[in-house]
């Protein structure tokens, strides 16, 4: 999503994006080329009702204590068909197509006349989009965009020419075996610090090569690594995908795995550039990084924050021990990969081919959709100005900071009721509290985009100079104090996030709408649902990640051992709750990879639910169609999970996202909570009842 914080902070977001990828993955094919896309139908809009709940989509022939989230939106799931241009739909589906919409309309305002050399960012906006809605145009042009790249690849021929090339690669398409990223230092967020990361896979995942359950993936991808070959007019593509699967698969064998990315001390290794070419020989450290930009007067003793030092040392020597053949066909595999979406139309049918074995997604997107993601990621921000101007009402953001305001109070009653924390490490938590920031709708400043070149018609050269734009936006924070007011995502984005480092969370606008923020909902409708996910990001400075951070977003351990290791107990349990799980018939979801979400799914039901009881002020809640309440918070909840997937979506996500499935993240939470019991008179014989000491409470 963004260079600030990957690491970290993204997976405290509420949806991992690549959940949504799927929804923007192609273009159809151009009258003269392959068969265009079978047109899509979208879902009819979603009805919340009078008060807030799609009473019609709920399943009443399910009892609420077998499966609350079949119970909830049973009915709706049964009558939703995943749009064919998509992996999965729901709510966060129909809003995002929703902020494209909106987004498109905006463009296509700014497109109308298109100039050779735009000035102005309204110039820009409307000639990057102009330009990439001229399919002609690209087709006319062919591979000619792609041959500079191309030819700088064709004349690597040393260790040397290799580390400058891939050093580039932030600012451009081209690829690496390394990612290298400018975020706040995890022990002193005050300052920026340069992180290293392993990288240079193609597939989702390191399990994808090595595990007998992928290997009609890991075959899908190498058929596509022959065509991405093949279309740049490589030499012997066959054998060169072969090769590449090889060697990618090596590379795998020495990435960590996702579960252990998890823990923020394990991957804080800092080290000196020397000690770094010490430590991980065979490879040209000082070359790449000066050709990423760095500095090179005193380069040796700049300081790097190493994120898995074994995989980063074991990357080396596989690098340096592949043929120079093999490694200049797999960057111009991934070039090509890179900038399959500035190109002709049969790049991305290529792409597509891979796109759908690995989501079962049948159908590209419209070319609009491409050029909304296209020009968002080059100008994102841009377009988040003028998105918050027309659709962002200034009382949506007024009311969302009370509503965050009782949220935070709920959880200060909540941790100052704590049993089983020490007094003194109750103390540091609340502090902790105390010092959160939140921010809602749109950042308190807008980048400026004066350096970024557009030109009319140059599509490929566009998109590379926004990749440009980005790394020297990057690259002048490097030695600067942080900037806490820089936002992870786009006021456009459907999401929201939790940042340990900076001890705030971020609700972007395109998220306050219906079913999540809904001003005409009952209030106990809108406590379950966007105060659940208020509680949710509120409670990932808590999770098992979030809780080593302290309340300045130092990663520093401010709990006792005693404290520590009751609390990893409750998150075991609750972990071996989800690994219980079965999302598909033997495929079961990750506890261990899911912790962090899990936890804050459970924080922010449990919050959301404290602070519509504390809004009552005392009085009774009233009854809407037969319906309590409590009930009304818990439906708000379900409601906004009620998604469908694909098969082969879910296979991915169990591997790859740190989010359980959605029936998970209705069921598990709920039947940890008692006052779930009491709302639907849940009985010892239904199968989602726990007793009692069974049931988790960590916050």
């Amino acid at each position: 999503m963004s260079k600030l914080l990957s690491r970290s902070s993204l997976r405290g977001a509420l949806l991992l994006s690549a959940a949504l990828v799927g929804a923007t993955a192609g273009v159809p094919a151009p009258a003269h080329a392959a068969a265009p896309s079978a047109p899509t139908t979208q879902p009819a809009p979603a009805s919340f009702g009078s008060w807030g709940v799609d009473l019609e989509g709920r399943d009443l022939s399910v009892k609420p204590g077998n499966d609350f989230f079949r119970y909830a939106n049973g009915t709706y799931l049964d009558h939703l068909q995943i749009p064919a241009d998509m992996t999965s739909y729901g709510p966060f589906n129909a809003l995002a197509e929703l902020s494209r919409t909106r987004v498109q309309g905006i463009l296509n305002d700014l497109s109308a006349h298109p100039v050779e050399n735009p000035r102005s960012i309204e110039e820009k906006l409307g000639t990057f989009y102009a330009s990439y809605m001229d399919e002609a145009a690209v087709e006319s042009l062919g591979t000619r965009p792609l041959k500079e790249d191309l030819d700088a690849i064709r004349a690597i021929k040393t260790p040397s020419d290799l580390a400058a090339l891939t050093g580039s690669c932030p600012g451009n398409f081209q690829f690496s075996p390394f990612s290298l990223g400018i975020n706040p230092d995890a022990k002193d967020p005050t300052r920026y610090a340069l992180n290293l990361d392993q990288a240079g896979l193609g597939l989702p995942d390191r399990d994808y090569y090595l595990k007998p359950e992928f290997a009609s993936k890991k075959k899908a991808y190498q058929a596509y690594v022959e065509k991405a070959l093949t279309l740049a007019d490589w030499p012997e593509p066959a054998k060169a995908a072969t090769a590449i699967v090889t060697f990618e698969t090596r590379l795998a064998k020495a990435h960590w795995a996702r579960e252990t990315l998890r823990d923020p001390q394990k991957t804080y290794n800092p080290m000196t550039v020397a000690d770094l070419a010490k430590n991980a020989p065979g490879f040209e450290w000082s070359i790449w990084l000066s050709a990423a930009g760095l500095p090179e007067q005193g380069l040796d003793k700049r300081v790097l924050i190493v994120g898995e030092p074994s995989a980063i040392t074991e990357e080396a020597r596989v690098v340096a021990d592949t043929d120079m053949d093999t490694l200049r066909a797999w960057l111009a595999a991934h070039l090509v990969e890179n900038a399959t979406s500035y190109l002709p139309d049969r790049f991305e049918q290529a792409r597509f081919a891979l796109t759908k074995s690995l989501t079962g997604q049948p159908s590209l997107p419209a070319r609009w959709k491409r050029g909304v993601q296209a020009t968002s990621s080059a100008m994102g921000m841009a377009l988040g100005k003028v998105y918050v101007q027309r659709y962002f009402p200034p009382e949506n953001r007024t009311t969302m900071q009370k509503l965050t305001t009782d949220l935070k109070d709920a959880f200060r009653v909540r941790l100052r009721n704590n049993t089983w924390m020490s007094p003194a490490t109750k103390q540091a938590a609340l502090r902790k509290l105390e010092n959160f920031e939140i921010q809602v709708g749109y950042p308190n400043k807008w980048r400026d985009y004066a350096s970024l070149d557009v030109h009319k018609g140059d599509v490929y050269g566009n998109a590379r100079n926004g990749v440009a734009y980005e790394w020297r936006y990057w690259l002048a924070r490097l030695d600067q104090p942080v900037d806490r007011d820089e936002w992870d995502m786009t006021p456009q984005t459907v999401n929201a996030y939790n940042n340990p480092l900076f001890d705030q969370v971020v609700f972007p606008a395109a998220i306050l709408q219906p079913p999540f923020f809904n001003p005409k909902a009952d209030m106990a409708v809108n406590y379950g649902a966007i105060g659940g996910v208020i509680g949710h990001e509120m409670t990932h400075s808590f999770d098992d990640e979030g809780r080593q951070f302290d309340e300045h977003g130092r990663l520093h351990d401010w709990w006792t051992k005693e404290d520590a290791a009751r609390f990893q107990k409750l998150a075991d349990r609750l972990g071996a709750q989800f690994d219980a799980f079965e999302v598909l018939p033997g495929v079961h979801v990750n506890g261990k990879l899911t912790m962090g979400e899990n936890i804050a799914d459970l924080g922010g039901l449990t919050l959301a639910l404290d602070a519509y009881h504390a809004a009552l002020k005392g009085k009774p809640a009233p009854e809407l169609d037969g319906l309590t309440g409590d009930q009304r918070v818990f439906l708000g909840w379900a409601q906004v999970w009620r998604e469908k997937l694909r098969e082969e979506t879910i296979r991915r996500l169990v591997v790859t996202d740190p989010h359980s499935p959605p029936q998970a993240r209705v069921n598990m939470p709920m039947h940890n909570i008692d006052a779930w019991y009491d709302a639907w008179k849940v009985q010892p014989t239904d199968k989602l009842y726990l007793a009692p000491d069974q049931r988790v409470k960590i916050w």
